[in-house]
């Protein structure tokens, strides 16, 4: 049987790091992309897929 975790059970830490994450994941974003684009480099493109990733999930509420 699966489980699926309930938003309004999280303690209000989690709940408040979750927030700050939803806020600062696109900012993060754009400068990852502007970095990448002038530097390129394995780092650069594995952190930027990461970012994409991460805010896609927010955004469609995965996690």
């Amino acid at each position: 049987m699966k489980n699926r975790f309930n938003q309004h059970t999280f303690q209000a830490w989690m709940r408040n790091f979750k927030g700050v994450c939803k806020q600062l994941i696109v900012p993060f974003s754009i400068f990852q992309a502007i970095r990448t684009f002038l530097f390129p480099s394995t780092l650069d493109v594995l952190l930027l897929a990461i970012f994409i990733g991460l805010a896609l999930a927010f955004h469609y509420e995965w996690l």
